[in-house]
C-alpha cells in the first residue's frame, strides 16, 4: 500500500507514487551500515528473507553481535569503504552521521544500488515499508513518507487480521487451497492453557485454515465458535473404547482424513508434547507419509502458576523446576516417576494431572523426605473464568483440596516459589 510521497528535490511537492516491490534476497549480499539500534532493528528482517547480510561498523549491539557470534551475518569492523558496495543488491544506511550516510548513498547511486536511510528518507532511493506477517501473508504499508502514518495505518491492518477473519487469511471452498500448500497434512497445535487469547499466533492462524479439527476436551471452547462454517469438529473427548483404543482411533483419523486431502488441525490443550501424546500421533502420521508441522503451546504446567502469583523459578529461591504426571499413583506399577528422587530435590514440584492421587502423591514425598511444611499450592483451571486458588502445606494440601471441592484440571506447585511473590 502506499501514500502520495513528496519531492525529494522539492518538499512538499507531490510527484508520482511510489512502485512497491517484494524483494526476493535469498542468498543475496544486502550491505547494512552502521551497528546500533536501526541496524538491530532492520537486520532480523533481512535473514528472515535468507538475505547475505554484509554489516560494516566500528561497533555492535548486543544483539547484532549475537547474530555475528551464532555465524548469521558477516561484520566488517570498521567505517564504511565504498569497495564494501560490491556484489551488493541492497543497501541499508543506519547511521545518524548525515556525512557519513550521504557518502555510503552516493556510492550506492554511482553503482545504482538501491538505497535506505535511516537519516534522510528524501535522501534514500528506497523506503523500508511497516510490515505486518500472518504466516504466508506480509502487508507492507507506505505512508507517503510519513512514517507515523503507515505505521498506524499498519496497525489498523493487523487489528483487522488480528481479529479472527479467517477466510481473509484462508482459501475459500470456490477458489481451492493456497499455492505451494500440500492438499493432505496434519498440524499438531498446542491451544494453551485455557485462555483463548493465548494460543500461538501460528497456532491460530493453522486453526483458521483447517478443513477438519480434531480437538482435546480441554482445548479453549471459544477457539472452536470461531471456526469456519464448513470445518469438520471431530470431538476427541467422545471418541468410544479405552484410553489405548481411543488414541488408536484419533491416529485413524488423522491419517484418513489427511490422505483425503484435509489438512487436519489436531488442538490440543496446553502443549502437544507437554503429557499430549503428540509424539504418538507425529509418529503414526509419519508412518503413511503424511507430513505433520508441530506448534508449540503455552503449557498449564508454567501458565497456571504464573496467573496464581507463583513463579516456577525465583532467584535465590530455587534455581530448577520439574514437571511430572500424577496421573498414575507412585505405587502403581505402571508409574514412571522416580518420586524419592523428587522428594530429595530443593527445587519446584509442578503435578500435572495429579489430583485423583494428590494424597498418596503426598504421603510418597514426605515419606521420602520432602518436610511437611514446604509450601504447596493447587490452581484449578488456570487462565480462565474459573480460576480457584489454594494455598497450603505439602502436609495439608491433599486435606484441604478435598475440602474445598476443587476438581480437575489442576496444577499442583509444591516449593518455597509458592510464597516468593505473597507479602
Amino acid at each position: 500500500m502506499t501514500g502520495q510521497p513528496e519531492s525529494p528535490e522539492r518538499p512538499g511537492a507531490p510527484t508520482v507514487n511510489l512502485y512497491p516491490l517484494g524483494l526476493r534476497l535469498a542468498g543475496r549480499r544486502v550491505l547494512v551500515v552502521g551497528g546500533g539500534a536501526v541496524a538491530s532493528r532492520r537486520v532480523p528482517a533481512l535473514l528472515d528473507a535468507g538475505a547475505n547480510v554484509l554489516l560494516v561498523s566500528p561497533e555492535l549491539t548486543p544483539a547484532l553481535q549475537a547474530h555475528v557470534d551464532a555465524g548469521r551475518l558477516h561484520w566488517v569492523p570498521r567505517r564504511f569503504q565504498p569497495d564494501d558496495l560490491d556484489g551488493a543488491w541492497l543497501v541499508q544506511v543506519a547511521v545518524n552521521d548525515p556525512l557519513a550516510a550521504a557518502a555510503v548513498s552516493a556510492a550506492a547511486q554511482e553503482r545504482r544500488i538501491f538505497c535506505v536511510r535511516a537519516d534522510d528518507r528524501r535522501a534514500a532511493t528506497a523506503w523500508t515499508p511497516a510490515v505486518t506477517r500472518h504466516g504466508p501473508v506480509t502487508v507492507a504499508v507506505l505512508g507517503g513518507g510519513d512514517p507515523r502514518r503507515a505505521v498506524a495505518v499498519r496497525d489498523a491492518i493487523r487489528t483487522l487480521l488480528d481479529a479472527r477473519k479467517g477466510p481473509l487469511l484462508t482459501h475459500s471452498v470456490e477458489e481451492g487451497p493456497p499455492l505451494n500448500t500440500p492438499a493432505g497434512r496434519v498440524a499438531l497445535v498446542g491451544a494453551g492453557p485455557g485462555d483463548p487469547e493465548l494460543i500461538t499466533v501460528k497456532g491460530w492462524r493453522l486453526l483458521t485454515e483447517a478443513d477438519v479439527v480434531v480437538a482435546d476436551r480441554l482445548v479453549p471452547g471459544l477457539l472452536l465458535d470461531e471456526l469456519r462454517p464448513d470445518v469438520e469438529l471431530v470431538d476427541a473427548s467422545k471418541i468410544p473404547y479405552g484410553p489405548s483404543r481411543a488414541q488408536e482411533e484419533i491416529n485413524r483419523i488423522l491419517v484418513d482424513r489427511a490422505r483425503a486431502g484435509s489438512f487436519v488441525v489436531r488442538l490440543k490443550g496446553g502443549d502437544p508434547y507437554v503429557f499430549g501424546r503428540g509424539g504418538e500421533e507425529l509418529l503414526a502420521c509419519a508412518e503413511a507419509g503424511i507430513p505433520v508441522t508441530v506448534v508449540p503451546g503455552v503449557t498449564s504446567s508454567i501458565a497456571a502458576p504464573a496467573v496464581a502469583g507463583i513463579p516456577v523459578t525465583h532467584r535465590g529461591v530455587a534455581h530448577e523446576f520439574t514437571v511430572v504426571s500424577g496421573h498414575v499413583a507412585p505405587d502403581h506399577p505402571a508409574s514412571l516417576v522416580n518420586w524419592p528422587a523428587l522428594a530429595g530435590l530443593r527445587g519446584t514440584l509442578v503435578v500435572l494431572m495429579g489430583l485423583k492421587n494428590l494424597a498418596a502423591i503426598v504421603g510418597t514425598l514426605i515419606a521420602h523426605g520432602r518436610p511437611a511444611d514446604t509450601p504447596a499450592a493447587v490452581v484449578q483451571e488456570g487462565t480462565t473464568g474459573s480460576q480457584r486458588i489454594l494455598r497450603a502445606t505439602l502436609g495439608r494440601v491433599a486435606e484441604e483440596t478435598v475440602a474445598a471441592g476443587l476438581r480437575p484440571p489442576a496444577v499442583v506447585v509444591v516449593g518455597d516459589v509458592v510464597n516468593a511473590l505473597v507479602d
